[in-house]
């Protein structure tokens, strides 16, 4: 049965070509032996009965970095506060992996309030990831400012510490979420997810108890 819709398709095409679009009488012959020669090809080498398949996903590697970049940093904020509407367009620009674009509005966001902790956090974050993981010092200079602008916020140490590592300095990141680590209040909701991934980065590292280095492989 799977057979007859493409037998009458072929009839079709051939009645709208002779008809239709006036095909002349010398021709026909041709013609229907192109098409008779496409249906001997489809015969020995298609399968009409066989079920289509459904594409497989395409991974945006991208776009799912921003998405956790973006909720990552919205873990050190408060639930109910949202942020700047800069800071909410660019992060939609951010999940799909458009952070040159994510950047740009973030600095309006900068621009406008320069007191905006988040927003210049973002863009330290933005900046790093638009370079390929490395810390320019443009983003150097956001995450400062989004330290000096909310010093009881714990988010511009951390991510800047992983900045550092992915420019791989770990080094600098171990520094870092020790000195955040001490500092932080014992209540803090924060306090056990960075100790947890301090613990892990010290374990891959390999990192001393007493000396606090990192030790290489021989």
């Amino acid at each position: 049965m799977s057979w007859l819709p493409i037998l009458i398709l072929t009839a079709l095409v051939f009645a709208l070509a002779v008809f239709v679009l006036k095909l002349p009488r010398t021709l026909w012959t041709l013609f229907g032996s192109a098409l008779l020669f496409g249906l001997a090809g489809y015969a020995a080498q298609g399968n009409p009965g066989q079920p289509s398949a459904p594409a497989s996903p395409v991974r945006d590697d991208a776009a799912q970095s921003g998405e956790l970049m973006v909720e990552a940093r919205r873990e050190f904020y408060p639930e109910g506060r949202l942020p700047s509407r800069f800071v909410v367009t660019a992060d939609a620009f951010t999940r799909r992996g458009q952070h040159d674009q994510a950047a740009n509005f973030l600095r309006n966001a900068v621009a406008e309030n320069p007191k905006d902790g988040e927003a210049w956090l973002a863009l330290g974050n933005a900046l790093v990831e638009h370079a390929g993981g490395r810390l320019t010092a443009a983003a150097l200079y956001a995450y400062s400012q989004a330290e000096k602008v909310s010093p009881e916020n714990p988010a511009p140490t951390y991510f800047l510490g992983l900045a550092f590592l992915r420019a791989g300095e770990p080094a600098n990141t171990l520094t870092l979420w020790r000195e955040l680590l001490e500092s932080a209040p014992a209540d803090a909701e924060w306090r056990g997810p960075l100790a947890a991934r301090l613990e892990r980065l010290e374990a891959i590292l390999g990192v001393t108890e007493q000396e606090g280095s990192v030790e290489t492989e021989e």
